[in-house]
């Protein structure tokens, strides 16, 4: 792979806090309060979250290599290549440059398994969730 397990373990941290937030609208005359709740509205969604962004700028920040290197991985989470079709895999997300990848990719339900099952395929994982770089 073209982009270090460290850059792909640090987006899928983030991918996971960006995965559990709701993506529809949302009761805001619930009248309900933090300690009634469990704090479940942290899990909503909210103009001051830079989750989304945040993600967006990381991939935005990776080279071209990196960029085609996170499709591959999710197709071969995804089970649409197998690790020994790797480089097939890559050939073909650079080629395929009709959406932007951070939109793609943030369109992609389970993003973080399917990159953990990508890297699985690669007899790889993210062992020490608190090493690497971040997001």
């Amino acid at each position: 792979m073209d982009i270090a397990l460290d850059k792909v373990c640090a987006l899928i941290r983030q991918a996971r806090r960006y995965d559990v937030k709701e993506q529809g609208p949302t009761d805001v005359d619930s009248g309900s309060n933090p300690t009634d709740d469990n704090q479940i509205d942290v899990l909503e969604p909210t103009r001051d979250d830079a989750t989304e962004s945040e993600i967006r700028s990381f991939i935005n920040g990776l080279n071209v290599d990196e960029r085609a290197n996170l499709v591959a991985l999710v197709w071969v989470g995804r089970g649409d290549y197998e690790a020994a079709e790797w480089d097939e895999a890559v050939r073909l997300a650079q080629e395929s440059v009709d959406t932007p990848t951070a939109d793609y990719l943030l369109g992609i339900p389970n993003l973080p398994d399917l990159l953990d099952e990508g890297l699985a395929a690669f007899d790889l994982n993210c062992v020490d969730e608190n090493a690497g770089a971040g997001v």
